[in-house]
C-alpha cells in the first residue's frame, strides 16, 4: 500500500480530535529517523489542522468561533443540509505536511495534529504517507 490508513471516530457533530498519540505511533513503527509525513483526509466535510494541545479550551473556541461565523443554518443551496460542513472544511484544509526528526513529529511545544470533524458523528479516515529522508 503506498500510504497507511488511520480509523477516526468522532462521536459529534463538530469536534477536534488530537491524534498526535496515533501519528507519533505509526512514526515509531516505520522506525523512521528523519524524513517527511504527509497526511490527507479524503472527506469533504472534514479537515487537519495544527494548534495547541495543552488546553482544550483552544480548540473549543476554534470551533465555537467557526460555528458563529459559518451557522448550521444559512441561506445555502446545497440541499443535504450540511453546506456549514464543507465550508469548514474547505477554509480548514485536508491535508497537512510536517516533518519527522529524531523519530518524532518536529512540532512547537505546545502544538498537536487534530482530525477536525464538521459533520459527524462518523467513521472517517486520515491516509498517511511517511517518506523517509
Amino acid at each position: 500500500m503506498p500510504y497507511q490508513e488511520l480509523t477516526v471516530r468522532t462521536h459529534n457533530r463538530i469536534e477536534g480530535v488530537d491524534i498526535t498519540a496515533q501519528i507519533q505511533k505509526l512514526i515509531r513503527e516505520k522506525k523512521v529517523e528523519s524524513g517527511l509525513l504527509v497526511l490527507f483526509v479524503p472527506h469533504t466535510t472534514a479537515a487537519l489542522t495544527i494548534n495547541e494541545n495543552a488546553d482544550p479550551s483552544v480548540q473549543q473556541d476554534i470551533l465555537a468561533e467557526l460555528n458563529r461565523l459559518i451557522p448550521l443554518a444559512g441561506p445555502y443551496q446545497h440541499a443535504e443540509g450540511n453546506s456549514a460542513a464543507h465550508i469548514k472544511s474547505t477554509i480548514i484544509g485536508p491535508s497537512q505536511t510536517l516533518l519527522i526528526e529524531g523519530g518524532r513529529l518536529a512540532l512547537g511545544t505546545w502544538q498537536g495534529l487534530f482530525f477536525c470533524e464538521f459533520d459527524g458523528p462518523r467513521t472517517r479516515k486520515v491516509w498517511v504517507k511517511i517518506i523517509p529522508e
